[in-house]
This record gives structure tokens, C-alpha cells and sequence, in this order.
């Protein structure tokens, strides 16, 4: 791997540990304004200090965070469909690569859609940005989405997903987790980390989550509603950070969650 690559792919998943805590704030590029993100800026600046890498339109970035901030930056670049539209997998390249580098990015994603009818077209999408990334050693995320077919999530078809993202020269992928999820794992030659999904009933469902996830070969998450959409999202996103990079079991980061929202270290969101 070429340094640059593996420079800017390091500063993502720490070398340290070979773990990253990416906060995704991305969701506006499909959903608009949702709940809790309708001021990306107010959001993000509170988290931003316990996340190791912020995935985000270029949209927001440009808008709503300090550029004095030394944070890495996942850049979505596909998209072109609206959740109310006619079928969200219909996505394109919609940021060049070339505007990944003006705004100094760590790295740039792209949703894939297999087995919808847009899977060639969003597949063939990945296979053009890692052509134009590696020219300047920009690492490429792909992103597994399955739209708002939900029942896909399972091991074999998230396992056939992240291989085929791999075969085309991803450099890690983001997928759900799954039961059997050490089989996704195990199949896929590049680091995997898992999105958060939709809001769980609880936080505590977020931490079992995100440790069964690392337990099975996950590298780490790309967490969103879970963390801001929370009541606590500081105390949150640090439990999430003690599963991750300290080994803590879910009891022990709920007990580290109950302890900082008693504390009053930040007011409900």
C-alpha cells in the first residue's frame, strides 16, 4: 500500500489498537433534516473530541465544521436519491475526488447496493473511485447499503456484500451486524466496521450491539442516530469509545454511561 494510503487509512483506524470510532453524520444527503441533525454543526462540535473519524457530506463539512478542527474525514461521495423517492439504491458518483483532496479528506465512501436493480450501476461506481482514489492515494469505504429492504441483513447475503466491495479494491467496508457476523468477518480480506442502523430501543442495545460486533471481528463502528439521537450523546459516544478501544464488556460501558450522565457532565440533548 502506498504511504499516503496507508497514512490517511492509519489515521482513521488507529494503529494503536487497529480500532476506529467513526461518527456518521452523513444522513442528510437522503433523509434531509431528521431528528436531532437538522443543525449538523451543534450536533457534531460536543462529539467531535472522543471520535477518531467523521463521515460527512461535503455539503456540511464545508458549512457547519471548523476547519481549525484536526479531525479525519470520511467524505461521502455517491448519492443522488431522496428517501422519498423512487428507490434510494439509484445512486451516483456525486463528488469528485479531486474535491476529497481540496477538502483534505481522510478517506472517501460510496454506497453499493447489491441484488437491487441498480446493483451493476452502483458497483460499477466503486470500481471508477478506487480507479481515481489509488491515483492519489485516497482510501475508499464502501458502504453496504440494502435501502429500505431490511430483511437482507443477514450473514450470507452482508458476507457476499463485503467480499464483492473487497474484490473491487475497497480498502474497508461498513455493513451491519448480523447473527453469525464472524462469518462476514472471516470471509472479507479487508478491515470491517458496522454501522449503527436505526435508533435500538436503548443505549444498553447500542452497547451490546457494538461489542458482540468487535468480539466477531469488527474493527470498529460508524455510528450515528445511536450516539446523537441519543438523550446523553457525549456520555455515549464515550461508552462506545471504552468497548471499542478499551476492551470494556457492555455492563462495564453502561455502568461508565449511568455514572457520566449522573455526573451532569452534559444535559439531555
Amino acid at each position: 500500500m502506498d504511504w499516503g494510503l496507508q497514512n490517511r487509512l492509519n489515521r482513521i483506524i488507529k494503529p494503536a489498537d487497529n480500532r476506529t470510532v467513526m461518527l456518521a453524520v452523513d444522513h442528510g444527503y437522503f433523509l434531509g433534516p431528521i431528528s436531532k441533525l437538522e443543525k449538523p454543526g451543534e450536533t457534531v462540535d460536543p462529539l467531535i473530541p472522543y471520535a477518531d473519524a467523521l463521515m460527512i457530506t461535503r455539503g456540511v463539512l464545508r458549512n457547519c465544521i471548523s476547519p481549525a478542527e484536526d479531525l479525519p474525514i470520511v467524505l461521502r461521495v455517491s448519492g443522488g436519491s431522496s428517501v422519498v423517492g423512487e428507490n434510494l439504491a439509484n445512486e451516483t458518483l456525486t463528488t469528485s475526488v479531486a474535491d476529497a483532496v481540496r477538502v483534505n479528506a481522510a478517506a472517501v465512501a460510496i454506497s453499493v447496493f447489491v441484488g437491487s436493480a441498480y446493483e451493476h450501476q452502483t458497483l460499477a461506481n466503486l470500481a471508477k473511485l478506487v480507479d481515481e482514489s489509488i491515483e492519489v492515494g485516497m482510501p475508499v469505504l464502501g458502504v453496504t447499503a440494502v435501502g429500505k429492504e431490511l430483511e437482507k441483513r443477514d450473514a450470507r447475503y452482508l458476507g457476499l456484500c463485503c467480499r464483492i466491495v473487497a474484490e473491487l479494491g475497497a480498502h474497508f467496508v461498513k455493513t451491519y451486524y448480523c447473527d453469525e457476523f464472524e462469518k462476514v468477518t472471516a470471509s472479507c480480506p479487508i478491515p470491517t466496521v458496522i454501522a449503527g442502523g436505526p435508533k435500538l430501543e436503548t443505549d444498553l442495545d447500542a452497547l451490546n450491539l457494538v461489542h458482540m460486533a468487535i468480539q466477531q471481528g469488527a474493527v470498529g463502528v460508524d455510528m450515528g442516530r445511536n450516539v446523537w439521537q441519543s438523550d446523553y450523546p457525549v456520555p455515549m459516544i464515550r461508552s462506545v469509545r471504552a468497548i471499542v478501544h478499551d476492551g470494556a464488556s457492555p455492563t462495564e460501558a453502561n455502568d461508565m454511561l449511568q455514572e457520566l450522565k449522573h455526573a451532569g457532565e452534559t444535559q439531555p440533548a
